[in-house]
């Protein structure tokens, strides 16, 4: 698995999970669509914890710096 996330786009990730994270803990979103931000947050944690979106990887992107 080569890396394909930089470190700002990591970052903003990182912020963006926090944010829709405490949306949730606050109950922001109605009912049904907390599972699904729980999803994105999950999805968007990951994919910073290990450097690769699979998204990048179909697209041909790379933000990561070499």
């Amino acid at each position: 698995m080569q890396k394909n996330v930089g470190k700002t786009d990591k970052i903003v990730r990182l912020v963006v999970a926090l944010i829709i994270s405490i949306a949730i803990y606050f109950e922001l979103f109605p009912q049904p669509w907390n599972w699904v931000a729980l999803g994105v947050s999950a999805i968007l944690l990951l994919t910073s914890a290990f450097n690769f979106c699979p998204m990048y990887k179909l697209l041909g992107k790379n933000t990561c710096e070499v």
